[in-house]
């Protein structure tokens, strides 16, 4: 245990020193150096990319990613479309009678030959937060600046074209989620004390180890651990920080060393809440989540409203730069790059992350989650993401702020300009939007690494305490290093994520179908029940 502690810390201190040997530079410039001094081999092997002509160049691990969305989506049989009003409906409660108890239990045994269900005591489900608290906490850490400094991040490069193949990435990875997040269920692992540790980590080494993979598992599953701590470190924490802080202090035009101090006042925010667990973090999420993307998605609204008369000007942009990528660099490969890159990086569909919140939740049906895990990528890319593009397309139309094909340097004022032409006053409004998304996403990607971090170092109060002093360091380190190097490793480290997961993820689809039959089967089993008048039953449980 200390030695590894010991290991982790050797290769944690670059980050948390500043580059001495960097004569002039403010504090900030010489952590940004240091930073991407430590971190450009790991960045530029995981988006290497394979030459398949002299002209096409793609990221392997791009490859990897929607390919085994591609896969999940052909397997599972669309259920990025059939699933998505049955996961509206358990999100509402409508079987969570069945999910408590079991169909078994409230209207008759389905398995006859076994043990007689009438005798068997109902103990009810396992896990700690409802559906729609594990949704909120799963879309906390997915829907945030991504969504905003994100989506301009790649609208600069990719041009308008990079919309379209966001929406691609979001809808096809709405199956990658569903797999991964019955997975996630399905092996969680539940303490004496109800206490839930769930995802990939548990769902390598365990269902692995039932097709007698076990060595394969165990490796995959540390490999992934190392990986959503250094996620959890990087785009779950610095990149919040340093948009959030950006955006502070650019609306109060603070000094350059400002964003360091906010990224202290930030720290203490976030251990008052990561203190508490999952349950705590659920049940603040649970109010922010909605409240957040209402107020942005209410203003985005407003603002397509104000320019109705161009939004099929900008669709237009959008479907000709997704097939054409003229005056881009790269032209149609590096729109779609851009695109499915961005897409990828807000939904987190296929990195696995998501499965960790969900785990947590309660339910006898490892399936019924999934189902609800699928509407994430929905709401955070093809809604969200969609309305911010189209938001900076059409604002761009008067008055051009954006030249696309040019990358940008900043991500959040960008959006913030965008907003502000239509809405005077609204970089206020923004500002303490683009706070509380960073928030909440920081102390969901909290628990994410604190998972990992329990799996690899064990479940105590010291090593608890140890990643939560290291988490907080790093959100000061984020709110004062420059975005370049924060996005770049925070994209590589979320998308490392991406394959001994999606390895994981594949060849355990035939338990995540058996799972889905499982809860259809319940579900088509109440609905006759109660057609047959038997629903009395539930009364009685």
């Amino acid at each position: 245990m200390k030695k590894k502690l010991l290991s982790l810390f050797a290769i944690c201190l670059p980050f948390l020193t500043i580059a001495q040997e960097a004569e002039g530079l403010s504090v900030s410039e010489k952590i940004d150096k240091t930073f991407s001094d430590y971190t450009s081999w790991f960045v530029d092997g995981i988006f290497a990319e394979i030459p398949f002509s002299d002209t096409l160049h793609i990221p392997w691990v791009l490859i990897v990613l929607i390919g085994g969305a591609l896969y999940f989506t052909i397997y599972f049989k669309l259920i990025n479309i059939t699933g998505f009003f049955t996961a509206i409906k358990v999100v509402q409660g409508k079987y969570e009678d069945i999910e408590k108890h079991g169909v078994d239990t409230l209207y008759g045994d389905q398995t006859p030959g076994g043990d007689v269900f009438e005798t068997i005591r109902d103990e009810g489900a396992d896990g700690e937060v409802s559906h729609f608290q594990a949704l909120t906490a799963a879309l906390s850490a997915t829907v945030g600046l991504g969504n905003i400094a994100g989506v301009a991040v790649a609208l600069s490069i990719g041009g308008p074209g990079a919309t379209f193949w966001m929406i691609v990435a979001g809808l096809l990875g709405m199956a990658s989620k569903f797999a991964e997040c019955t997975l996630g269920v399905k092996y969680r692992d539940v303490g004496p004390d109800g206490t839930v540790y769930g995802g990939p980590m548990y769902y390598l080494k365990k269902g692995l180890g039932e097709k007698n993979m076990g060595g394969l598992g165990k490796v995959l599953a540390v490999v992934f651990a190392i990986f959503v701590i250094g996620g959890s470190f990087g785009g779950g924490n610095m990149f919040q920080a340093n948009q959030a802080a950006a955006q502070f202090t650019q609306l109060f035009d603070l000094g350059a060393n400002a964003g360091m101090y906010f990224g202290f006042v930030m720290a203490a925010v976030v251990a008052v809440v990561i203190i508490g667990g999952i349950k705590r973090i659920a049940s603040v999420t649970e109010k922010i989540v909605p409240f957040m993307a209402g107020i942005y998605v209410l203003a985005a609204l407003v603002i397509l409203a104000v320019h109705w008369h161009s939004i099929d000007d900008a669709f237009g942009l959008i479907f000709e730069g997704a097939f054409s990528g003229l005056g881009i660099a790269g032209g149609l490969v590096g729109v779609m790059i851009q695109g499915i890159r961005r897409g990828a990086f807000s939904n987190e569909a296929g990195v696995g992350s998501a499965a960790i919140a969900h785990s947590a939740v309660r339910t006898k049906y490892p399936a019924s989650e999934g189902i609800v895990a699928l509407l994430e990528p929905f709401v955070d890319t093809v809604v969200i993401c969609t309305m911010t593009a189209l938001v900076i397309i059409i604002t761009n139309f008067d008055a051009p702020f954006l030249t696309y094909g040019q990358e940008i340097t900043e991500g959040v004022e960008l959006t913030a300009t965008a907003f502000e032409s239509v809405i005077p006053g609204f970089s206020i409004v923004l500002t303490i939007a683009v706070i509380l998304f960073a928030f909440s996403t920081m102390i969901s990607w909290s628990y994410y690494g604190m998972q990992g971090w329990k799996y690899l170092f064990g479940k105590g109060q010291i090593t608890d305490l140890i990643y939560k002093i290291l988490f907080l360091i790093f959100v000061v380190v984020g709110a004062s290093i420059g975005l370049g190097s924060v996005i770049n490793f925070s994209d590589a480290m979320i998308f490392a994520m991406v394959v001994p997961n999606i390895i994981g993820v594949l060849l355990l689809t035939p338990k995540v179908r058996q799972e889905l039959n499982k809860y259809l089967k319940a579900i088509k089993m109440k609905h006759q029940a109660i057609d047959e008048g038997a629903d009395d039953l539930t009364k009685e449980v």
